[in-house]
């Protein structure tokens, strides 16, 4: 896929399933804006992809609509303009059961979680209105299926699956929106997950993890989420709009 000159910004494009999008992008030809949750983590992850002009660094929290403007006017200004955004940056947390989740855990994970994706996309819909761009959305198997672990990144979740139906409706037929739903990606966000749901040390938590799978029976790795994006941003993908993809390996299956 040619993305040559394409214009793209990746939320939570530091590390992970983000980072691999970047990359992913960057290899495709485009000019990226990456955001970290810094000033310091973008500068860093920007300096390690060495793509010199064609990524620059959109730092900030999309927790807040304030954190989301700046992130897209940084962007903005940046590239000259946008055709590609992938509303990636996510948290989880532990403690999230009803006996344990406190107001600012709940908080913490729908600002970011749902909040950021809701407001990028508002600060950039004129951008991309005038691209005749798309939008890709980062949900997950969470919000479909349900989490007894993480119930409230869950919700958080499905609530990003709404959206991105109700976001195509909205600005179609001119914005394309879809969604990726990930299973357990091999990341820092799934090993820490795993080591709180078994304990033990990483590579034990996520063998334990690996054996409860069905399906392919092993945990994704991040380039088998970002080469499906690249897709959605594609003219493979034209005439998929409000579509939510689930990757997780058949860990759905019933």
């Amino acid at each position: 896929m040619d993305f040559t000159d394409k214009r793209v910004l990746v939320t939570g494009g530091t590390r992970g399933i983000g980072r691999s999008v970047v990359e992913a992008f960057l290899g495709a030809g485009a000019r990226v804006a990456v955001n970290g949750t810094t000033t310091a983590t973008t500068a860093k992850a920007i300096a390690e992809m060495k793509a010199g002009a064609r990524v620059i660094a959109a730092p900030g929290s999309v927790a807040t609509a304030d954190g989301c403007r700046a992130i897209v006017e940084a962007a903005l200004e940046g590239l000259g303009g946008l055709d590609v955004l992938v509303n990636n940056a996510g948290i989880v947390t532990t403690d999230q059961a009803l006996d344990r989740c406190s107001e600012a855990i709940w908080d913490s994970i729908i600002d970011t979680n749902l909040k950021g994706v809701f407001f990028t996309t508002r600060f950039a819909v004129s951008a991309l209105r005038a691209s005749k761009g798309n939008i890709i959305n980062v949900a997950s198997i969470s919000g479909i299926n349900g989490d007894l672990a993480f119930p409230v990144y869950g919700a958080s979740k499905a609530a990003v699956i709404q959206l991105t139906k109700s976001h195509a409706l909205e600005l179609g037929p001119t914005v394309r929106v879809n969604a990726v739903c990930p299973g357990p990606i091999v990341t820092d966000m799934v090993r820490n997950a795993a080591l709180n749901l078994f304990g033990g040390d990483v590579d034990s938590a996520l063998q334990r993890w690996t054996d409860l799978m069905p399906g392919l029976k092993r945990l994704g790795q991040v380039h088998e989420i970002a080469r499906p994006v690249l897709f959605l941003a594609s003219d493979h993908a034209s005439y998929m709009s409000g579509a939510v993809l689930v990757i997780d390996g058949g860990d759905s299956i019933d």
